[in-house]
């Protein structure tokens, strides 16, 4: 796979402006394509949660149940399968720090986003 710098940085720099800044509909506004755009919607959002009560690297646990809360609980008030919800959330904090880094984020939003799939493909 070739990266290409000057693209790989001015999607960088435009992440950096919609965290900073807050100005999600930028997205829009831009090349990215729709992978992009999650991509960068999902960084925005763990930063939009992150570092009130302390680093701003990772969420702590009243950070994520904010989060949580304002972000997915449509989602998460609706899944059939809590038991699986209730494994993705005990194994979510893999390093046992007490805190949600975000590489931790990302794999509980995956997690969830497979579990929407096998609901949504489901016959």
């Amino acid at each position: 796979m070739i990266l290409d710098v000057v693209k790989d940085d001015e999607f960088c720099l435009i992440v950096i402006n919609i965290i900073i800044i807050n100005d999600t509909p930028a997205l829009y506004h831009t090349n990215f394509t729709e992978i992009q755009q999650g991509m960068a919607l999902l960084i925005a959002a763990f930063h939009k949660y992150s570092g009130k009560e302390g680093d701003k690297t990772t969420l702590s646990k009243g950070e994520l149940k904010d989060m949580l809360t304002a972000e997915l609980s449509d989602i998460l008030g609706k899944s059939s399968d809590k038991a699986a919800l209730d494994k993705i959330f005990k194994d979510l904090d893999a390093n046992a720090d007490g805190t949600v880094d975000f590489q931790e984020y990302i794999t509980l939003v995956a997690c969830i986003t497979m579990l929407c799939n096998e609901f949504f493909t489901k016959k």
